[in-house]
């Protein structure tokens, strides 16, 4: 049993690594990348047309409802794990809260809260219709 926990705090500890990286853009700066850009406009990027929009929220929904569906069959510590995702996320002290990240934090919460519907329906081929014009 030992050897779960000590396996879990590991994983623990590598996640909160691999996603403190994140606030550094992956490792910029103390031993990442250390140049700037050479000016403001090598960095902006090309406004998204409609239908690039309407592609990205199409992938976003299709992704959303497949990491429900994969957390409604997680066991409770990974549900834990990404509540306590959704709370290392979220503004600290002392820090400017982002508004796009708070709602992103809550979103994943309620994510989380959502896969306990799904975890009394039996999906696939055990009873759940297929949406219409899926098949070949």
């Amino acid at each position: 049993m030992s050897d779960a926990k000590t396996e879990s705090s590991d994983r623990a500890r590598l996640l909160a690594k691999a996603v403190s990286r994140w606030d550094n853009e992956g490792g910029a700066g103390e031993g990442g990348r250390v140049h700037e850009a050479a000016s403001p406009l090598e960095t902006e990027a090309p406004l998204l047309t409609n239908a690039e929009l309407v592609q990205l929220q199409v992938r976003v929904i299709a992704l959303e409802n497949l990491v429900t569906v994969l957390l409604s069959q997680a066991p409770e510590h990974q549900l834990e794990l990404a509540r306590d995702m959704a709370a290392y996320i979220s503004p600290r002290p002392g820090f400017t809260p982002h508004r796009l990240t708070i709602h992103a934090a809550a979103r994943m919460i309620n994510l989380v809260d959502s896969v306990a519907h799904l975890r009394g329906l039996q999906l696939g081929a055990r009873g759940v219709d297929k949406p219409q014009g899926l098949d070949p």
